[in-house]
Order: C-alpha cells, then structure tokens, then sequence
C-alpha cells in the first residue's frame, strides 16, 4: 500500500488536468498556464487564459517573464506529444514548481473548455467520449 500510496501521491504532484486547471483559473488560484507548442499550434488555437512559450525558448524566457516564486502547468498538443514533459523539466531545471496538464491541447478542446486564436473565441465542442455531457 506504501508503494502505491507513493505513486499516486507524487504523481499528482506533479501532474494535473483540465478540469482542475479550468476550475483553479475560475478560483483565482496563482499560477501562469503555459502552452510549450509550436507557433503555429498557438496560432491556430489554444485554452483561454494561456500564454505562448515554446519549450525550446523557457530557458531564455521564464525567468524575464514570470516571477520564480509563481506556479507554472504546462501543456502541449495531447497524450501523444511529449513536449509537456520537455517543457516541465525546463521550468524545473530553473526552479520553478510546475505541473504538466494530462491530456494536453486536446482534452481541454474535447472538454468544451473556452479556446481562441488571434481571431476571437473559438467555438466549444463537448465530446462525450471524454466526459459527461448535460442533455
């Protein structure tokens, strides 16, 4: 039980989701949400509330734009991809506590959750193969 009470524990140290990062953006909670892609993903559409810092650039950029003492979760396009976990240990590597959002780019579209792009709002999609859906 030990072993497994370990596991779960530090890996949700580590790691969040979606929803809870939607719902610790509608608590107010301190954190800054980054989106590790490429500038096109960016550009073609990210969550709400997210800023745009390729991994490859955290190095040279985090720490001229947010504060070491502030929480980082990181994303990248889905399970698929691991440019989340290349992003984390960059902001790791610099000292700041970070959490990588399981499911990435999208699970946050295929639960609905508020995306835009240069051009406004985009529209919300509700997959209930992912979650529940209210009729």
């Amino acid at each position: 039980m030990t072993d497994a009470l370990s596991y779960f524990a530090g890996k949700l140290a580590h790691e969040t989701d979606a929803s809870d990062v939607y719902a610790a953006q509608h608590a107010g909670e301190a954190f800054v949400f980054v989106d590790v892609r490429s500038a096109d993903a960016w550009a073609q559409g990210h969550p709400v509330g997210a800023v745009h810092i390729p991994y490859r650039d955290i190095a040279e950029r985090a720490p001229k734009e947010i504060p070491l003492t502030t929480p980082v979760v990181v994303y990248c396009w889905s399970p698929g991809c691991n440019a989340g976990a290349k992003g984390a240990v960059e902001f790791a590597r610099l000292g700041y506590a970070v959490k990588e959002m399981i499911g990435g780019y999208e699970y946050w579209v295929r639960e609905g959750l508020p995306t835009e792009n240069a051009h406004g709002v985009l529209p919300r999609v509700f997959d209930p193969q992912v979650m529940y859906v209210r009729p």
